[in-house]
């Protein structure tokens, strides 16, 4: 009952469409001195042409009228879930938008309040309202990041309260690809954020004479497409800039600061500065360490020797993850394998090193 009442009042609004349509046409025609259709057409002849065009407008917006309202609850279902999966500074970025689209709006309608006739008024209104409000909430979500430290700087606020969630990424964490696998396990939570510097300098890399510098810079790009392609509507390039900073590690610490997010980064030199500058990191070498089999001291372990160490008598064995084995005495067993005991573990920073010794 309430799909025929709906259809209905979609046919009775519809009437006026294909006569403003037609109407359109003639002041157009009459605007450009082509020729004034009023004056040529009988009365008559215009009236039966504004009558026809109604019922054929009538008739068309009843038969569509089921697939109007369908598209229409499908539109409310999808607005619905987008805005509850939502961040609340994109909702509020978006409101703003959209509330500043229609003053525009309302300020652009009054200029030809008084050129259209009444019934004409209502699709052009509703058309500027709906283009312009839409214009305003994704400019405005878009841009967010950039609106929000516009503000910043204003207020002079040390912080914003921003998705704290928001990952920044630095370009040695793109080019080294991983942070790829990462995000596909699904732990990565929030925006990853690409600035506009980053990318500019992955683009530098790639343009490099060098032939390893290029690849890189490359493979850098391809993880960011890949980065796009995967995690729809996650990966966002912000335009901010820092001209007052020369380095891209001071431009990535200050941009963390502005917005409180996390940098993404697996460069040890940069890690240590933003523990200075109160920046918090998320380093996927400590995650990749982290994760690990442990090794404690006197287990026992079946490795093979593949090379001799620096050290006199020493040999080096490698576990499945890349960690390093010294094994004192080792070195007349390289190529073959053998059962040692971890005497120490040493773990820093950069990675961790496993001491033991032959049985």
């Amino acid at each position: 009952m309430v799909h025929k009442i709906f259809r209905f009042i979609i046919a009775f609004i519809g009437t006026a469409f294909i006569p403003a349509i037609v109407y359109f046409i003639f002041f157009l025609l009459n605007l450009l001195k082509v020729v004034n259709l009023y004056n040529t057409l009988d009365t008559s002849v215009v009236i039966a042409i504004y009558v026809v065009s109604a019922v054929i407008s009538l008739i068309l917006f009843y038969i569509s009228a089921p697939a109007i309202i369908a598209l229409y609850e499908r539109t409310i279902k999808l607005i619905i879930r987008n805005i509850s999966d939502m961040p609340s500074s994109e909702l509020v970025a978006g409101a703003i938008g959209i509330i500043l689209g229609l003053i525009i709006a309302f300020l652009i309608t009054n200029i030809y309040q008084s050129i259209l006739p009444s019934w004409v008024l209502v699709f052009s209104n509703i058309i500027v309202y709906l283009t312009l409000g839409t214009l305003g909430w994704s400019i405005a979500t878009k841009k967010r990041f950039d609106i929000s430290i516009a503000l910043t700087k204003k207020t002079k606020q040390s912080k914003l309260p921003t998705d704290i969630s928001s990952k920044i990424l630095d370009t040695s964490v793109i080019i080294d690809g991983r942070i790829y696998d990462i995000c596909k396990t699904g732990i990565m939570e929030g925006k990853l954020i690409v600035p506009v510097f980053v990318l500019r300098e992955l683009q530098h890399i790639a343009d490099s004479a060098d032939v390893l510098k290029r690849n890189r810079g490359r493979r850098g790009l391809d993880i960011l497409k890949k980065l796009q392609k995967e995690l729809k509507g996650q990966v966002h390039i912000v335009e901010t800039d820092f001209d007052d900073v020369q380095e891209v590690d001071g431009k990535l610490l200050r941009l963390a600061q502005v917005l409180n997010a996390i940098v993404v980064t697996n460069d040890y030199n940069l890690n240590k500065v933003a523990q200075v500058q109160s920046v918090k990191v998320f380093n996927i070498n400590e995650l990749a360490n982290a994760v690990k089999p442990v090794v404690l001291p006197g287990e026992q372990m079946s490795i093979q020797i593949v090379k001799a160490g620096k050290e006199t008598g020493q040999g080096l064995a490698y576990l499945d993850d890349g960690t390093m084995i010294v094994v004192e005495g080792g070195k007349k067993y390289v190529g073959e394998r053998l059962e040692v005991l971890v005497t120490s573990v040493l773990q820093t920073a950069a990675g961790r090193m496993i001491f033991a010794k032959t049985k």
